[in-house]
């Protein structure tokens, strides 16, 4: 059975991830020795996961350079793009290339994830969408449903889907409780403000 997976930003062939991308505390976001070594290193992750047979969205970046596209016919699976803002050749590039489909966004059918480069406006999410899947921040993470599937973040490897509703379904969760926190907080408060004005006290 064909399974689906998720993964984001690999920038092939882009010199910059290697020599000039940093972390928040300024080391190196991705350690090789070379611009090659990085390129090989992902088909590996990729193909180590990812069979013939399977789907894989690519949620953007594939390639800066026009070189790096080469890369998209080593990798296993039916691949479909989510433009990022590194995709900027024509959509027949990306088809020629070995991608089979390209958008500028998805949903997925049941699981209701919204898949697009940006991590969307919290707004878009509320009650239509059940998170977002999304690259483009490389080892930033945003709070609350969001799955952030940059290879810095996934071992350079592309993410089961089970996974991402899993972890989607977590953080559903913790804002649930969350928001039930805040509530019994605020309960708490009025009803203390209304025991204060009974004994007459002074707010």
């Amino acid at each position: 059975m064909a399974q689906m997976w998720i993964t984001s930003d690999q920038h092939f062939d882009h010199d910059a991830m290697v020599y000039t991308l940093t972390n928040a505390d300024g080391s190196p976001a991705r350690v090789f020795e070379s611009v090659d070594a990085m390129n090989e290193r992902m088909v590996e992750e990729w193909n180590a996961v990812v069979r013939p047979q399977d789907h894989v969205y690519c949620l953007g970046d594939i390639a800066l350079k026009r070189s790096g596209l080469r890369f998209v016919a080593r990798l296993h699976g039916h691949k479909r793009l989510v433009r990022g803002n590194h995709d900027l050749y024509k959509t027949k590039d990306y088809l020629n290339a070995g991608f089979e489909e390209i958008h500028g966004a998805r949903v997925l059918d049941g699981s209701k994830i919204l898949l697009t480069h940006f991590p969307v406006h919290p707004s878009t999410l509320a009650h239509r969408f059940a998170g977002n899947a999304h690259g483009h921040t490389h080892h930033a993470v945003v709070a609350g449903r969001y799955v952030n599937v940059c290879v810095e973040r996934t071992n350079y490897r592309p993410v089961h889907v089970d996974d991402v509703v899993a972890l989607l379904k977590a953080r559903r969760a913790e804002e649930v409780a969350a928001a039930l926190a805040a509530c019994q907080d605020l309960i708490a408060r009025r009803n203390q403000v209304e025991h204060d004005l009974m004994l007459g006290e002074p707010l």
